[in-house]
């Protein structure tokens, strides 16, 4: 493990649509914080319905990789923080009570913070 901690962001723009390119993008963040990195999951566009409520129960990737449901949950398990996109979910007609515990709603002033303050920025 690296003797300073970075804080590295991962960007999904896709959901169930593109379950190989999400996976990837959750799988590399909960890589970056089983080396005890700070990372944050940034939901935007069709992302956010990642962090929706059953969305990902039934999404399967081929292979011997790990559903989204249990990435994403193993994501926060491992103390990631999750933010989705406000303005992206306002335009879904959603709100904060349709997502999963441990997400939080990110204007894009708070994702700009996000991003200036991080080390390594990566979107999928």
């Amino acid at each position: 493990m690296a003797d300073t901690q970075h804080k590295i962001i991962y960007m999904c723009t896709c959901g169930g649509e593109d379950a190989e390119k999400a996976s990837i993008c959750i799988g590399l963040a909960n890589a970056g914080l089983a080396l005890e990195e700070d990372v944050s999951l940034i939901l935007m566009g069709k992302g956010v319905y990642l962090a929706q409520k059953g969305y990902a129960d039934h999404i399967h990737r081929a292979g011997d990789r790990a559903p989204l449901k249990k990435l994403i949950a193993d994501f926060m398990s491992l103390g990631g923080k999750l933010f989705v996109c406000k303005p992206c979910i306002e335009e879904r007609n959603m709100g904060l009570s349709d997502f999963i515990e441990g997400a939080e709603l990110a204007t894009g002033t708070t994702l700009n913070m996000l991003i200036l303050e991080s080390d390594k920025q990566l979107v999928f």
